[in-house]
């Protein structure tokens, strides 16, 4: 599948009239990077909160995601991976466009070749503890801005956007 292709750097610059927050790396030093093939995408919000327990993230990306971005809040834990290889091919083949997760990854090498935007805090080895726990279609809180469900999401190498409307059709 291919994305319309953007620049956050333009999509700020071309509606400054928009109520658009910028995800901001805080002071010590967290700050999201890469990991998945696509290197800009998009789309409609779902988030998720859980921490260090990815049975909620595992349910959601098994489901079709057809123009949505998952948003993981992980509470930025470094202990463990919210998603590996695994998770990130179901995400794949349920046509998500990409994830986004206050947290880490694992299986890093494998997730670069996968068409999906993917960025996180980090990598480690360590995968997560299923227990069920998590909440669904919660407001987030991370990076200096609020992330619902039904917003729209654009990242890029420049950074994380988020706005309460479409700004390009993806």
């Amino acid at each position: 599948m291919t994305l319309t292709p953007f620049v956050t750097c333009d999509l700020l610059d071309d509606h400054p009239e928009k109520n658009i927050q910028v995800v901001t790396p805080s002071m010590d030093g967290k700050f999201f990077k890469s990991y998945g093939a696509r290197t800009s995408f998009g789309g409609e919000v779902i988030t998720v909160k859980c921490f260090e327990d990815n049975s909620r993230v595992k349910e959601l990306l098994a489901t079709d995601g057809t123009g949505k971005v998952l948003v993981v809040d992980g509470g930025a834990s470094m202990r463990c991976a919210l998603m590996g290889d695994m998770i990130a091919e179901s995400a794949v083949k349920n046509h998500w466009n990409g994830v986004v997760i206050y947290g880490c990854v694992r299986d890093v090498d494998a997730i670069a070749e996968l068409d999906l935007g993917v960025h996180a805090l980090a990598a480690i080895p360590q995968k997560s503890q299923r227990k069920g726990i998590g909440e669904t279609g919660i407001s987030l809180y991370f990076g200096g801005v609020s992330i619902n469900s039904g917003d729209y999401l654009y990242a890029d190498n420049n950074g994380i956007v988020v706005a309460k409307e479409k700004l390009v059709d993806l």
